[in-house]
């Protein structure tokens, strides 16, 4: 007979990668049945998008089968319960993961859209928040121009309910404004503007809250990072010089003491251009390798090259985005990976500060 014992004995063999700590310490196996010669269980993920899912399932039976017996029946759920490491200030969000760069025309729109659809493909729950207040650009990339959002009384308190399409919900100033009037926003109401978009908002459960800020170091960065505890920063950068400068200084500003937010990585955008004629050339147009080369000076995680291809543009003005319309696999691809790593390093890190507040370490 086959044992809870020894089912748990044998997965305490199999190590997290990423967490460097075996799963039964971890918590992350449960829902163990025995009956005869089969086996189920429940292996719990810190993230639907995890990218080594099946590197831990077939790990997991292989420990049965070598610890245990090769003639057990085993059958794995692999699940997920997505981590928070702290109150993010908006009731019901787990973690907030702002998208930010040093300068504009970088496509860090293009990637902060494509990041939340990425993460929601894999199962999570997500919100997106178009906070470039000067420049809003999410009703277009969603086909949602002239769209605007509804109310409703929750517990005698008036909320906007956000957009919702393609899986995800939406919120953008752009939904409040009209896009052919200029706003010359003061200082002010851009900080109540922005904060109105977290706090007056009905975004229920969500696992991620994606929020595209807009270019450069302003008031709208400090009022989100000082405002809302944000589990992590993705920089978005080209190759060429000139914009990894300004990243570096965007970067500076979440590593500042009085923000203090983890770099979950940096993206390196339109990185070479491949026709679509000839899919498996590379023409590094801005430069070679600019992005990955920062993010190893700096040691944060380097998590992943986009290509510049028109079809990205096509599909962002059509209202349809390219992971979305899965028009070009190569993109989807890149945009997929993207979005796993970006959940991988939020697991990381929560895993990181769970465990220095256990220890009692600031």
């Amino acid at each position: 007979m086959i044992t809870k014992e020894q089912v748990l004995q044998a997965l305490s063999n199999v190590e997290e990668p990423d967490l460097k700590k075996d799963l039964v310490t971890l918590n992350m196996i449960q829902d163990i049945v025995i009956d005869g010669n089969r086996l189920s269980f429940s292996v719990i993920l810190t993230t639907p998008a995890c990218p080594l899912k099946a590197l831990i399932e077939n790990a997991c039976r292989n420990a049965i089968g070598h610890f245990i017996s090769k003639e057990i029946e085993v059958t794995v759920h692999m699940t997920s319960r997505v981590t928070t490491q702290k109150n993010t200030g908006v009731p019901g969000v787990k973690n907030i993961i702002a998208v930010a760069s040093g300068k504009g025309g970088v496509g860090k729109s293009t990637v902060a859209v494509n990041l939340a659809l990425g993460l929601a493909k894999s199962g999570a729950k997500v919100g997106l928040i178009d906070a470039d207040i000067y420049g809003p650009s999410i009703p277009i990339m969603f086909g949602l121009e002239g769209v605007r959002p509804q109310s409703r009384n929750v517990d005698g308190k008036t909320r906007i309910e956000p957009i919702e399409k393609f899986g995800i919900k939406l919120l953008s100033i752009g939904f409040f404004t009209d896009p052919n009037q200029p706003v010359p926003w003061r200082g002010p109401m851009v900080s109540t503007a922005v904060k109105q978009l977290f706090n007056d908002a009905d975004w229920g459960e969500l696992d991620y809250l994606v929020v595209d800020l807009p270019p450069g170091t302003g008031d709208i960065h400090i009022t989100v990072t000082q405002s809302f505890p944000v589990t992590g920063a993705v920089i978005v950068t080209t190759p060429q010089a000139v914009a990894l400068a300004d990243a570096k200084k965007g970067i500076g500003m979440f590593l500042m003491e009085s923000i203090n937010v983890p770099l979950l990585g940096i993206v390196e955008n339109m990185a070479y251009f491949t026709p679509a004629e000839l899919p498996h050339n590379k023409y590094y147009i801005f430069g070679q390798g600019g992005g990955k080369r920062l993010a190893e000076q700096l040691e944060v995680p380097f998590l992943g090259e986009i290509p510049l291809i028109k079809s990205i543009s096509d599909s962002g003005d059509a209202g349809t985005p390219i992971i979305i319309s899965e028009e070009n696999e190569l993109m989807v691809h890149a945009f997929t990976e993207m979005a796993n790593r970006v959940a991988q390093q939020v697991s990381i890190n929560n895993a990181l500060v769970l465990s220095k507040t256990i220890m009692g370490q600031p």
